[in-house]
Protein backbone atom coordinates (compact mmCIF):
# COMPACT_ATOMS: atom_id res chain seq x y z
CA UNK A 1 0.00 0.00 0.00
CA UNK A 2 1.13 3.33 -1.10
CA UNK A 3 0.49 4.38 2.64
CA UNK A 4 1.29 8.70 1.86
CA UNK A 5 -1.20 8.51 -1.37
CA UNK A 6 -3.79 6.43 0.88
CA UNK A 7 -3.18 9.54 3.85
CA UNK A 8 -3.62 12.19 0.98
CA UNK A 9 -6.80 10.86 -0.58
CA UNK A 10 -8.50 10.55 3.36
CA UNK A 11 -7.10 14.37 3.81
CA UNK A 12 -8.75 14.84 0.18
CA UNK A 13 -12.01 12.71 0.53
CA UNK A 14 -12.43 15.38 3.76
CA UNK A 15 -12.31 18.63 1.61
CA UNK A 16 -14.75 17.64 -1.75
CA UNK A 17 -16.50 20.74 -2.26
CA UNK A 18 -19.98 18.86 -2.75
CA UNK A 19 -21.23 16.19 -0.54
CA UNK A 20 -21.16 12.25 -2.33
CA UNK A 21 -24.41 10.32 -2.76
CA UNK A 22 -25.19 8.03 -0.19
CA UNK A 23 -24.12 5.18 -2.42
CA UNK A 24 -20.69 6.53 -2.89
CA UNK A 25 -20.10 7.73 0.77
CA UNK A 26 -21.11 4.23 1.67
CA UNK A 27 -18.32 3.02 -0.86
CA UNK A 28 -15.61 5.14 0.89
CA UNK A 29 -16.28 3.91 4.09
CA UNK A 30 -16.22 0.57 2.84
CA UNK A 31 -12.76 0.79 0.94
CA UNK A 32 -11.30 2.73 4.07
CA UNK A 33 -12.16 0.33 6.72
CA UNK A 34 -10.89 -2.42 4.00
CA UNK A 35 -7.86 -0.75 3.43
CA UNK A 36 -7.43 0.25 7.12
CA UNK A 37 -8.79 -3.01 9.01
CA UNK A 38 -9.36 -6.09 6.59
CA UNK A 39 -12.38 -8.08 7.16
CA UNK A 40 -15.26 -6.68 8.90
CA UNK A 41 -15.75 -8.15 12.12
CA UNK A 42 -17.99 -8.06 15.31
CA UNK A 43 -22.10 -8.62 14.66
CA UNK A 44 -24.53 -6.25 12.38
CA UNK A 45 -26.20 -3.53 13.74
CA UNK A 46 -29.97 -4.58 14.19
CA UNK A 47 -33.36 -2.73 14.93
CA UNK A 48 -33.70 0.59 13.86
CA UNK A 49 -29.89 1.27 13.20
CA UNK A 50 -30.50 1.53 9.66
CA UNK A 51 -27.26 3.52 9.10
CA UNK A 52 -25.11 1.73 10.94
CA UNK A 53 -26.46 -1.55 9.24
CA UNK A 54 -25.82 -0.24 5.81
CA UNK A 55 -22.47 0.52 6.73
CA UNK A 56 -21.57 -2.88 7.95
CA UNK A 57 -23.23 -4.18 4.86
CA UNK A 58 -21.44 -2.16 2.41
CA UNK A 59 -17.95 -2.94 4.70
CA UNK A 60 -18.75 -6.50 4.48
CA UNK A 61 -19.24 -6.45 0.83
CA UNK A 62 -15.50 -6.24 0.64
CA UNK A 63 -14.18 -9.02 2.63
CA UNK A 64 -11.92 -10.99 1.03
CA UNK A 65 -10.49 -7.73 -0.93
CA UNK A 66 -6.82 -7.26 -0.20
CA UNK A 67 -5.72 -4.04 2.10
CA UNK A 68 -3.66 -3.08 -0.60
CA UNK A 69 -6.44 -3.06 -3.39
CA UNK A 70 -8.67 -1.80 -0.99
CA UNK A 71 -6.65 1.25 -0.79
CA UNK A 72 -5.89 1.62 -4.39
CA UNK A 73 -9.58 1.51 -4.97
CA UNK A 74 -9.75 4.39 -2.51
CA UNK A 75 -7.28 6.01 -3.55
CA UNK A 76 -8.84 6.17 -7.32
CA UNK A 77 -12.41 7.16 -6.19
CA UNK A 78 -11.51 9.64 -4.21
CA UNK A 79 -9.65 11.26 -7.06
CA UNK A 80 -12.62 10.78 -9.58
CA UNK A 81 -14.55 12.67 -7.18
CA UNK A 82 -11.74 15.55 -6.86
CA UNK A 83 -11.85 15.46 -10.81
CA UNK A 84 -15.64 15.41 -11.18
CA UNK A 85 -15.90 18.11 -8.92
CA UNK A 86 -13.03 20.37 -8.68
Amino acid sequence: MNKQAFDEAVVKSKTLKEKPSNDILLQLYSLYKQATEGDVSGERPGGFDFKGAAKYDAWAAQKGKNQDVASEEYIQLVNKLISVHP
